[in-house]
Formats: structure tokens, C-alpha cells, sequence
């Protein structure tokens, strides 16, 4: 950034072409709607291995007759929109158009479409099971993404107002037949701007009819997330309550335990500590690995686990870490995030 090109970065960039933010903010319901892929400008921005005007007819095959094709296309789309756990600009342009065929096409590709949606929307957070980390979504503000300079959280904010913007889309998903559905709905949901109320209540109106574990624990990290990114300073009581309650299934305790740890930096108090240092929690570990949240922290299937152990953990001396449930296992630290 040494020329004259880079003066006034990136503030001289903000709602010109180069924006994604003002990019995304131009396309019309009418455009969305009639997947008019041609009046969205792709050519100002690459994806990961090429220009971005190659993103259209990837999303034409992901919304085709042709389910071998179809599935194709979406996995060349989190290879090009979703590279080592980072985001790109020409992801955001992608997110209106990729919430209407999660919402209307194949039902077996929903729930992989709608997860690379919300990756879209989300930092680098690969590894990170920490309690300032697990629900954090916005990017530090100067990093950015090397092959377009775009700065990533003008990314994350594109791609959380377009889902914002589409929300009638996303709510009727959460009462759908399909838990991974439900379930990831959910995450995506957690990246919501704006009708915070709205989206948070309807979180919560789920939870009280929901019966499988894993969307549970989704829909309690959801209404976590959204209270922590929007400073609701009624959730860490909502989630203690549910966290203390030993008349909750064991699932919701642990969710809300995760949750309460997310949402304040108080010491984890004993009967909590207790609760996720059980040694039969174990459990649940390949139960709950499939929760959003938890997948991204550890692949191999330890993600409540190695959770767990970094939330009890921190700042805690480093000779003092030893395995919380005295089994043998000991604190996995979290990996560095890494940037291209």
C-alpha cells in the first residue's frame, strides 16, 4: 500500500464500487426475486481462485433440475466463497440469491447452502471454542482480504444485511421437517442486524416446542449471539436460569452454559463448573458435534469438549491446566486464525 492507489484507505473506498457493502445494498427485491444475475456487478469482485463473474452460473446449476450437478456447484461454491475458514467480498453479492434456492430448491442440499450463507456472514473463527470468540462475528476493522483489498468486515456486514433484509425467507425455515435444517437455520438467524425482537422471539418460541438436542443447543447459542453482538443486558439471566434448572433436559443446560460463559467475564461459578466438568457431559460430545457452532471448533469431534476445557480454563496459570474432568485429558488450545 505504498502508492498513490492506497491514499485514504480504506475510508476513500467507502460507497463507491469498490464497497461491497453499497454493492449489495443496490440490489433490488425485484433483482433477487427474478434471480436477474445480470444487472448484480460481479466483475468488481474475485472469489478465491477467479473473477467473480464465474459465481452466476455456479448458482444457476445449484438451483437446476440436475442433482448431481447441483451439488457440484455448491461444493465448488464454498471452495471459491469460503477458502480456510475466510470470507470474500463477492460472497455477500452471492447471499441474496443463495437464500432463495436454500428456501425453494433441492431439500437435501438446504441445509449446506444456508451453513455457507452464514460462513459468508461470519469472521474467521476456525478453532476458536473461547468465550470471546465462540459467538463473535464482526472482523477487526483493518483486516482484509488480499486479493480484492476489500476490507473482510465490510464483507460480514454485507452479508448480515442481506440477511436482514430476507428474514421471511429464513423464519418459516425454523419450523421446517428437517433438524439440520432447523438447526442451521438458526446460525444463520444469529447474524441478523436489524427486527432484533422479531427474530429473537421467534428463536425462542422454537425452543420452547423443540426436541432435538442439537437444535436446541443451536437455538440457545443463536439468541446468545444476538444478545451478545447487540448488548442485551437481560440474556446472561435467561441463560443462568436455564443453565441452573436441573429439571432441563441435560442438552439445554450445557447450551446455556456455553451461552452464559459467552455473555459475561464473571469466574464460572461452582454448580456450573461442576455441571460441564461431569464426566458423563463425555457423552455428548458426538451427539452435539453437529451443532454449528461447535463443528468449526474441532472437525474431529471433540468441539463441546474443547469448549469446555478453554472456557473453564482461561485465565487460568498454565500449570494449573489440567484435564477438567480428571480423566486424563488436558486443555487443547485453540489454533491461531490464520489470514491469506
Amino acid at each position: 500500500m505504498d502508492d498513490d492507489r492506497w491514499a485514504g484507505w480504506p475510508e476513500r473506498w467507502v460507497g463507491t464500487d469498490c464497497d461491497v457493502r453499497t454493492a449489495v445494498g443496490a440490489i433490488s427485491r425485484e433483482v433477487k426475486d427474478g434471480f436477474r444475475y445480470d444487472e448484480v456487478p460481479w466483475q468488481r469482485f474475485r472469489h478465491f481462485y477467479g473473477p467473480g463473474e464465474e459465481i452466476p452460473g455456479l448458482l444457476t446449476t445449484l438451483d437446476s433440475g440436475d442433482a448431481e450437478a447441483a451439488d457440484r456447484a455448491l461444493r465448488q461454491l464454498w471452495m471459491n466463497l469460503h477458502h480456510q475458514g475466510g470470507t470474500i467480498a463477492v460472497g455477500a453479492l452471492a447471499v441474496p440469491f443463495l437464500l432463495r434456492i436454500a428456501a425453494t430448491g433441492r431439500p437435501e442440499l438446504r441445509a449446506r447452502t444456508l451453513r455457507l450463507v452464514a460462513e459468508i456472514g461470519r469472521c474467521q473463527h476456525m478453532g476458536d471454542g473461547s468465550r470471546e470468540g465462540l459467538l463473535q462475528v464482526a472482523e477487526e476493522p483493518l483486516m482484509i482480504e488480499g486479493s480484492t483489498m476489500c476490507p473482510v468486515d465490510w464483507t460480514i456486514q454485507a452479508a448480515r444485511q442481506a440477511v436482514t433484509d430476507d428474514l421471511h425467507l429464513l423464519l418459516p425455515l425454523l419450523s421446517g421437517p428437517d433438524p439440520e435444517v432447523r438447526s442451521v437455520t438458526a446460525y444463520v438467524l444469529a447474524a441478523a442486524t436489524g427486527e432484533l425482537s422479531h427474530v429473537s422471539s421467534a428463536l425462542q418460541f422454537r425452543l420452547a416446542k423443540e426436541d432435538d438436542a442439537v437444535v436446541r443447543v443451536s437455538l440457545i447459542l443463536a439468541i446468545a449471539q444476538l444478545a451478545r453482538q447487540h448488548q442485551d443486558e437481560h440474556a446472561p439471566s435467561w441463560a443462568r436460569d436455564l443453565w441452573s434448572d436441573p429439571g432441563r433436559p441435560p442438552e439445554v443446560r450445557i447450551g446455556a452454559g456455553l451461552a452464559w460463559l459467552c455473555l459475561i467475564t464473571d469466574p464460572a461459578p461452582d454448580e456450573l463448573r461442576t455441571l460441564l466438568t461431569d464426566p458423563g457431559i463425555r457423552q455428548y460430545d458426538d451427539l452435539l458435534q453437529p451443532v454449528p457452532w461447535l463443528t468449526w471448533v474441532d472437525p474431529t469431534g471433540v468441539g463441546l469438549r474443547s469448549c469446555i476445557a478453554e472456557m473453564l480454563t482461561a485465565n487460568i496459570p498454565e500449570t494449573a491446566l489440567d484435564d477438567p474432568w480428571g480423566g486424563g485429558w488436558t486443555n487443547k488450545k485453540s489454533s491461531p486464525r490464520r489470514r491469506e
